[in-house]
């Protein structure tokens, strides 16, 4: 297994009888590296120890022995080693399986050069209070091999997961272990505590089942089960891809239920670590993608949007200390899982350990897609000039932007082509609102371009811009529920 290198301790931990001592070894080449001694509580019959900061690297040995009168009971796990741990969570997208993604079979074979990077599943379970630990597991702290990596459609290790892990691994030169509880079908109600879900006022009862509701939706069940009995861990940091579960459920609550997820996921696994867990450590995501869908209401980018905290962008004030893959231009028209479950994984993957290299890792690099930082309306040109963050690369598109004209207290959404452009600028074309122009809004529908052909990405990085909304008041983008629907 891989545990949390320095600068934290990793936490040990486990149980025993009531009273006995439990001494915890590390040892390297049969030499002990350091030794902690606990006892084991009352009611919980559970011990804990933290492990001094330990270099990345090994392998160590590690044995755990419990005295108690005259017995010796001893547990022993070999190939121990340290690097960072990263838990990866949320629905089918992030429990898709190496098998399910385009080159697998060259994906699966390339293990050899990762035997540092040690993966961890945690099998599909839901319960009503939460649980100390997993009542199961899928697979063990193992080396990858094309068996467990491939094992089945939407079964065993996640391919982001994967990938995600392997990425860093590359960057890094070090150990890496990567947790993946996930599980298709699931709104973040299931994921969220009744703590968290309180701060939003989301309704206790169940919800009405939506057709995109697979798995189990009742309020906390996966966090009961799939999350609380890991924290206690030391990690460095969380990765999540969720959201299309929620397109029919407390779809408008999601600016609220996303942060708050993360905001008592912080909590819990700081306090479960003894301090050891940073308490704002890193947490990335992935922006839902595209799917052909029937209709052509604009629930998919509204949890798009909600999902940055109705900012367009993070790290922002409510989402600190976070990253978000951009996915929207990686749309699977004729992906076997369905549409909804796009296979290109490596470029979500990509760009994730992007935004972890710059947000986890302090690295200075473009880790996000350009966003509008001024526009500037000249009516009587009949033109919006948009001024960007970071130079563009534009391939025009006609319908992909959009202008909210408003007269008699009406307001509808109309085409605003793309016109001239520079380095770092674009007009708008906005003659055809013979009212008043009140918002602009970009790549505002389910599927907004093809694969990789969005019209707006950063030149060198290929990172797309992201969708967004701003109003005419606002000099950057801003809350979507200001708007007349």
């Amino acid at each position: 297994m891989v545990l949390q290198k320095e600068p934290a301790g990793a936490v040990i931990w486990g149980y025993g009888i009531f009273g006995a001592t439990v001494t915890v070894t590390l040892c390297q080449d049969k030499e002990t590296i350091m030794e902690k001694v606990t006892s084991v509580k009352a009611h919980s019959n559970s011990w804990m120890v933290v492990l001094d900061p330990t270099k990345p690297g090994g392998p160590y040995e590690m044995m755990a022995q419990q005295t108690f009168g005259r017995t010796n009971f001893t547990l022993r796990v070999h190939d121990v080693l340290f690097g960072d741990v990263w838990l990866c969570s949320g629905q089918s997208n992030m429990q898709m399986t190496v098998s399910q993604i385009f080159n697998a079979t060259r994906e699966l074979s390339n293990t050899a050069a990762y035997q540092s990077v040690r993966i961890f599943s945690v099998s599909l379970t839901e319960a009503e209070q939460e649980l100390e630990d997993l009542a199961k597991i899928d697979l063990q702290w193992s080396k990858p091999t094309s068996e467990n990596l491939g094992h089945g459609v939407f079964k065993y290790m996640s391919a982001v997961c994967w990938l995600f892990g392997r990425n860093l691994y590359d960057t890094l030169h070090y150990p890496i272990g990567l947790i993946s509880s996930s599980w298709g079908g699931t709104p973040i109600e299931a994921w969220s505590s009744g703590r968290s879900l309180k701060t939003c006022g989301v309704p206790t009862r169940g919800f009405a089942q939506s057709d995109s509701v697979t798995g189990p939706s009742k309020n906390s069940v996966l966090w009961n089960a799939m999350i609380h009995p890991l924290h206690n861990m030391t990690l460095k940091g969380m990765i999540w891809y969720q959201g299309e579960s929620n397109i029919n459920v407390n779809r408008d609550l999601y600016n609220c239920t996303f942060p708050a997820l993360i905001e008592d996921w912080r909590q819990a696994f700081h306090r479960g670590s003894q301090g050891q867990t940073e308490r704002f450590f890193p947490f990335g995501f992935v922006q839902l993608s595209s799917y052909l869908s029937a209709t052509s209401d604009d629930k998919f980018p509204q949890i798009r949007w909600h999902q940055t905290a109705d900012f367009g962008y993070v790290p922002n004030v409510r989402m600190p200390n976070t990253f978000m893959a951009v996915a929207m231009d990686l749309c699977d028209r004729t992906s076997p899982y369905g549409s909804i479950h796009p296979r290109d994984k490596q470029t979500v993957a990509y760009r994730l350990h992007l935004g972890a290299r710059a947000v986890a890792y302090g690295e200075k690099l473009i880790f996000q897609g350009p966003l509008p930082e001024k526009m500037e309306l000249l009516a009587d040109r009949g033109l919006l000039n948009l001024t960007y963050s970071q130079q563009i690369q534009v391939k025009k598109q006609d319908k992909i932007f959009e202008i909210s004209c408003c007269s008699d207290r009406q307001c509808k959404w109309l085409p605003a082509p793309m016109g001239t452009f520079s380095a770092q600028t674009l007009a708008l074309n906005v003659s055809s609102c013979r009212g008043t122009p009140a918002a602009v809004r970009y790549a505002w529908t389910t599927w907004p371009c093809e694969y990789k052909r969005c019209p707006l990405y950063h030149p060198s990085s290929t990172l797309p811009a992201p969708p967004f909304i701003a109003f005419m008041t606002d000099q950057i983008p801003g809350d979507l529920s200001k708007l007349a629907k």
